[in-house]
C-alpha cells in the first residue's frame, strides 16, 4: 500500500496537506511547520519515503486501544525517519496536537492568515485507519511518501 502526503501550504506554525491512499484522495493532513534546524516536537519530518508499521506500546497506543476497541490494532508509526522518533499518524486539529506527527481530518482551514487547522479528525481517522492497519496486519508493506509543496517563483 502506498500513502502519499502532498503538502500544499506551509505557514509559520503548521503545514497543510492531502493524504492519498493508493492514488485516491483519503483526507486532509496537518503537520508542524518546516524548519531548517529541527526543534523537537515542533518540526515536520523531511520529505521522503518511509515505512509505516503498527506500534503496540506507548501512550497513544493504549489510549486508542480504549477509545477505538473495535478497530485498533496498534498506532500507525512512521519509522526510520532520520533524526526523528515516534512519528505517528493520529487524530488532532491544530499544530498543538502534532509534535511532529501527521494528523488527519475531514476539512482544513488556510494557514495563510492564521495557524492551519483541520476538522473532524476522528471521523477521518476512523475511515482511513482500518484500511492502513489491516494492510499492515495482513503482512502487506505500507509506505508513506511526503512531498513538499511546490514553490512558484
Amino acid at each position: 500500500m502506498e500513502l502519499n502526503v502532498v503538502r500544499y501550504s506551509s505557514g509559520k506554525e503548521s503545514t497543510l496537506g492531502l493524504l492519498f491512499i493508493d492514488g485516491k484522495f483519503a483526507c486532509y493532513t496537518l503537520e508542524d511547520e518546516h524548519r531548517e534546524v529541527k526543534v523537537p516536537g515542533e518540526t515536520r519530518i523531511p520529505a521522503g519515503r518511509y515505512k509505516v508499521k503498527l506500534r503496540t506500546e506507548g501512550s497513544h497506543h493504549w489510549r486508542y486501544k480504549k477509545k477505538f476497541p473495535e478497530i485498533h490494532k496498534g498506532i500507525l508509526h512512521v519509522i526510520d525517519v532520520p533524526n526523528f522518533t515516534h512519528i505517528l499518524i493520529h487524530i488532532g486539529n491544530t499544530d498543538d496536537d502534532t509534535a511532529g506527527c501527521l494528523l488527519v481530518g475531514e476539512s482544513s482551514f488556510s494557514n495563510v492568515t492564521q495557524a492551519g487547522r483541520i476538522n473532524n479528525s476522528t471521523i477521518a481517522y476512523k475511515r482511513v485507519y482500518p484500511m492502513i492497519a489491516n494492510a499492515i496486519a495482513n503482512g502487506e508493506d505500507v509506505w508513506i511518501t511526503y512531498q513538499d509543496e511546490v514553490k512558484f517563483e
